[in-house]
């Protein structure tokens, strides 16, 4: 499953953009990316969970 990180309210257009670009499979691996910043990775998860896309296991 592909997210649409325009559909996340909060994130830069920076953000987005690396993030298209980079297409992390997992919240780790969005981490590493560089200019992803923790409020960035806060923001992904709050709407990972509340879109209930978060599995039950740990993603980082």
């Amino acid at each position: 499953m592909e997210l649409d990180y325009r559909q996340v309210n909060g994130l830069s257009n920076e953000v987005i953009a690396k993030l298209n670009d980079h297409k992390p499979s997992s919240i780790g691996q969005a981490t590493r990316i560089s200019g992803i910043t923790p409020a960035a990775i806060s923001i992904l998860l709050i709407y990972l969970k509340k879109q209930g896309l978060l599995r039950k296991k740990r993603l980082i």
